[in-house]
């Protein structure tokens, strides 16, 4: 794990929202080597120049509001924007143009009128539950990187009420496949697996920042993953078979998107054992996605980052096959142009899930360390 990642995680769970924490400045990852000297020898590869224009291009993007956006969902896309800046290594105290437009984009974001009283995100710009779960997964990753004392207490401040909000649409009664998981509204009856993953994501994160998250939250919710998956346990054993993920429970049309997500999901909530864990990575390296796939990018990013996390010859071979989709996708501005039922999403959102999907090497977002 970086070195990076343990300070802050181990600070957080003392001084949560306290002083900025004294990390690393940086405005582009490099590989960490045993010999320093070897660090003037690194050269970047067409994945960091890639990157490193992509974001880039993410800053050209900001208005004068701060925020990071092309076309709608305002709020989402400038989270998931910061994000792909602090996956290479971008924090908002870096006394660089990137550090500034982060620090920017992370005011922007906690502009009040962002967040209603219930604590909930999703509403200002439409955005739903998706919107309010990467909103706060992303609060919660920065969480102790802001560039002041005022603006990790701003970002703690926000984070309490959006994490109830989490928890207390978790609880609302829903019929038993979906117990545990959440759709598109905090008093939704239903679940579906796309939008639970972003809520599930957030809690992990905010309980491994030190907030206060209930053990059984998490265990619900990956019940709920479990009622997901379309192998069913096998009678005489303990192994599933090769099998994905679904949109809801009990559909059994496992999908790229929906597999990907849910073997991240398992692995965030640390079952790298599991033998749904293990089904699903085998049959994404016997499926592997193509660039018209419906939700490319939202795909590829966990497709990538789970991948990335089983290791071996899955991690080799997804590692290889992003790089070609996405290098070979690429405009020349640095960004990527999403296609189908994206398009309406814009840049930001593909560049974003793009460069997150990329920059799995350098290991600075906490919530997808092992």
């Amino acid at each position: 794990m970086n070195s990076i990642t343990i300070n802050r995680r181990s600070v957080l769970q003392k001084f949560v929202a306290a002083a900025c924490l004294p990390l690393a400045t940086a405005t582009f990852a490099k590989p960490t080597f045993a010999d320093d000297s070897l660090q003037t020898l690194y050269v970047p590869d067409e994945v960091d120049r890639a990157v490193r224009k992509a974001v880039e291009y993410l800053a050209g993007t900001q208005r004068e509001s701060g925020a990071l956006a092309d076309r709608n969902h305002h709020v989402t896309m400038t989270s998931l924007a910061i994000m792909a800046m602090a996956s290479i290594g971008t924090q908002p105290g870096d006394q660089s143009e990137l550090g500034r437009v982060m620090q920017r984009a992370i005011d922007f974001v906690l502009t009040p009128r962002h967040q209603d009283d219930n604590g909930y995100f999703g509403k200002s710009d439409g955005s739903r539950m998706y919107g309010h779960g990467i909103i706060t997964l992303m609060l919660t990753e920065v969480l102790g990187m802001g560039a002041t004392v005022e603006q990790n207490e701003r970002i703690h401040q926000a984070l309490v009420p959006a994490i109830q909000l989490i928890l207390a649409a978790q609880k609302v009664r829903k019929p038993e496949l979906h117990q545990g998981g959440w759709r598109y509204e905090p008093r939704s009856t239903d679940s579906d697996l796309s939008a639970s993953v972003w809520q599930l994501m957030a809690l992990r994160s905010a309980k491994n920042d030190g907030m206060e998250v209930p053990g059984e939250a998490i265990d619900q919710a990956v019940q709920y993953l479990k009622a997901s998956y379309t192998s069913p346990r096998k009678p005489r054993g303990s192994n599933v078979e090769v099998s994905g993920f679904s949109y809801t429970p009990g559909t059994h049309q496992a999908t790229f998107t929906m597999t990907a997500a849910g073997l991240l999901a398992m692995q965030v909530c640390g079952l790298y054992d599991s033998p749904m864990v293990a089904g699903a990575a085998d049959w994404l390296l016997e499926d592997p996605p193509q660039l018209h796939e419906r939700y490319f990018y939202y795909g590829i990013y966990y497709y990538s980052q789970g991948m990335h996390q089983f290791g071996g010859k899955h991690a080799e071979t997804a590692s290889k096959l992003v790089s070609d989709l996405l290098l070979g996708a690429q405009h020349q501005t640095g960004a990527w142009q999403p296609q189908r039922e994206e398009h309406n999403y814009g840049s930001v959102y593909a560049t974003s899930l793009a460069v997150l999907s990329l920059s799995v090497r350098y290991h600075y977002l906490p919530i997808y360390q092992r």
